[in-house]
C-alpha cells in the first residue's frame, strides 16, 4: 500500500480533577501543558494536552478532565497501557525520582525491553522503556535534566476484543509492519521515531468502560490536509466508518471505530499548537475557537481553575 501512518500523533483519555492531572503530567513526568482549551464537544469540560514544549506529534498526551465523569475500567476496546520513551541509560533515574515521589512501580519485559510500570492519580495505566530512537529534550524541566526526559511516545499496547480484526486494520489499513510475535504478544512498526511500537496481546479481552482512568481513543498521524482526505476515503474503502473531517484548531481529524472495538483517530501533524499563541507562552491562557469566544465568561465561570508552576531550570 502507498499510504501508511508514520506512527501516533495523540493519545486521548478521561481525568477527574483537572489541577491533579496537570500536577502530575508536568510535576512528576515533565510533560508541558502545550494547550488549555475545551472539549470542543462539551465546553464546559476543559481539554488539556501535555507533550514536549511545542507539542510535536507523537508527544501529546491529552485529557478531558471532569469530577463528574465516571470511573471507567481498562479493558477491551482501549488503549490498555501507554508507552513513554525515554534516553537510553536513565531508567534507574525514574526509579529512584519515582521512589522519592511515592509512584508506585513494577517492572515488566516484552520483545527484549524492559518497561518501567505505573499509574497516574485516575489509575490510567502508563510505562516508561528506555530506546535510542527520538530527539533527546533539550529543555530541565520539573526538575528533570533534559538528558533524562521523556522524549515522547514509545507506542501503546491495545486491548482488543477481536485481536484479530485489530492487527488486521493496523497491517492492512494502517500500513504498520508485523515485526514479531512473542510472550503472548504481537509486534507492529512504524517509520516514526517516536509512537512508533504497538503491541497487541493475542486474546480477545472483556470489554472496558469508558470513563476516568481510561484511554478515549489512539490518534494516529497524517502529514497534510491531502493526505488526511485520502485516508478517510481509504478508511471507507476498507469497510469502517469514518466520521465527517473535524476541525480541532490544531489538526484535522476523522474518527472510526475498529472491529476490535477500539476507537481510532487520524489527525494531520499541522497547523500545530502555535497557530494562536507564541511558542514561548503555549499552554497559559485558555484558548478557545472562534465560535466559543461569545461565551468565554460564562465557560471559564464553571472551569475549575489550573495552576501551573513553573520549574526552575
Amino acid at each position: 500500500m502507498s499510504d501508511r501512518t508514520t506512527g501516533i500523533h495523540h493519545i486521548t483519555a478521561f481525568a477527574r480533577d483537572p489541577q491533579e492531572n496537570a500536577s502530575f503530567y508536568t510535576g512528576i513526568l515533565g510533560l508541558h501543558l502545550v494547550k488549555k482549551t475545551v472539549n470542543f464537544d462539551a465546553p464546559d469540560t476543559y481539554h488539556l494536552y501535555f507533550g514536549d514544549a511545542s507539542g510535536s506529534p507523537g508527544t501529546v498526551i491529552t485529557f478531558f478532565p471532569s469530577s463528574k465523569a465516571r470511573k471507567g475500567r481498562i479493558g477491551g476496546g482501549q488503549v490498555g497501557v501507554t508507552t513513554f520513551v525515554v534516553p537510553v541509560g536513565t531508567i534507574a533515574y525514574w526509579e529512584q525520582r519515582f521512589t522519592e515521589l511515592g509512584i508506585a512501580f513494577r517492572h515488566e519485559t516484552r520483545f527484549s525491553e524492559s518497561y518501567l510500570q505505573f499509574t497516574d492519580p485516575d489509575g490510567l495505566r502508563l510505562e516508561l522503556t528506555e530506546r535510542s530512537e527520538g530527539p533527546v529534550r533539550t529543555d530541565t524541566y520539573a526538575g528533570i535534566p533534559a538528558d533524562k526526559a521523556i522524549k515522547g511516545f514509545g507506542g501503546a499496547v491495545l486491548f482488543s476484543r477481536d485481536y484479530l480484526q485489530t492487527m488486521d486494520v493496523l497491517e492492512r489499513v494502517l500500513g504498520l509492519a508485523k515485526v514479531g510475535e512473542e510472550d503472548g504478544f504481537a509486534r507492529f512498526q512504524s517509520s516514526a521515531e517516536l509512537g512508533n511500537r504497538i503491541d497487541v496481546p493475542l486474546s480477545n479481552m472483556e470489554w472496558g468502560s469508558g470513563g476516568v482512568g481510561t484511554v478515549h481513543h489512539i490518534a494516529w498521524r497524517a502529514k497534510d490536509n491531502e493526505e488526511h482526505a485520502r485516508w478517510r476515503e481509504i478508511v471507507a474503502a476498507s469497510g469502517y466508518k469514518p466520521t465527517e473531517i473535524k476541525d480541532r484548531q490544531y489538526f484535522k481529524a476523522v474518527y472510526f471505530r475498529e472491529h476490535g472495538g477500539i476507537l481510532f483517530e487520524i489527525a494531520t501533524d499541522a497547523p500545530g499548537f502555535a497557530r494562536d499563541e507564541r511558542q514561548n507562552e503555549l499552554g497559559r491562557k485558555l484558548m478557545l475557537p472562534e465560535w466559543f469566544e461569545p461565551r468565554r465568561a460564562e465557560i471559564e465561570a464553571v472551569l475549575q481553575p489550573i495552576t501551573i508552576e513553573e520549574p526552575s531550570n
